[in-house]
C-alpha cells in the first residue's frame, strides 16, 4: 500500500533538465535528470544488496517517461538506461531527502576518485589516410 500521494500534475523541464511533480495540496517536488539517473531504483544500479556507484552522468537527459499502472513512472535516459520502474512512494522518498542523498552521492564519487562529468573518448583522426 502506497504511503505517499500521487501526483496530480508531472512536466518534465527541458531547460532545466528537471521532473517537477505537483500534488493535490500545492506541494512540489523537483528532482533533476542527473539525480534520477544515478539514484534509478532499477537492479542495474541497486544491485542487489550492493548498489553501483554510477558516475560522468551530469549532462544525462530525461527522453522518455511512461506511465506504468497508477502507481509508477518508467523514465527512459538519453545514455540508453530505462529499466528502472520510479513509484510515487519512491519519488516521494528522493524528493524529500534530496539534499541528503545528493551530499551522500558526491560523496561517494569523491571517495571512488570518480567524477560527474562524462569521460571523453578521444577522437583520432588519421590526417596521412585519405578515402
Amino acid at each position: 500500500m502506497s504511503s505517499a500521494p500521487q501526483p496530480t500534475k508531472i512536466n518534465y523541464s527541458k531547460s532545466r533538465h528537471c521532473l517537477e511533480l505537483s500534488y493535490a495540496d500545492g506541494q512540489q517536488l523537483e528532482l533533476s535528470a542527473e539525480l534520477l539517473r544515478v539514484l534509478s531504483p532499477s537492479a542495474e544500479v541497486q544491485g542487489h544488496g550492493n548498489p553501483k556507484l554510477q558516475f560522468g552522468k551530469k549532462d544525462v537527459r530525461i527522453w522518455k517517461i511512461e506511465p506504468v499502472g497508477r502507481y509508477a513512472l518508467k523514465l527512459g535516459f538519453d545514455d540508453g538506461h530505462d529499466s528502472g520502474l520510479f513509484t510515487w512512494d519512491y519519488f516521494w522518498h528522493l524528493g524529500s531527502n534530496k539534499d541528503r542523498l545528493w551530499q551522500d552521492y558526491l560523496d561517494q564519487l569523491a571517495a571512488a576518485g570518480e567524477s560527474r562529468e562524462p569521460r571523453l573518448i578521444p577522437l583520432v583522426i588519421d590526417a596521412g589516410k585519405s578515402s
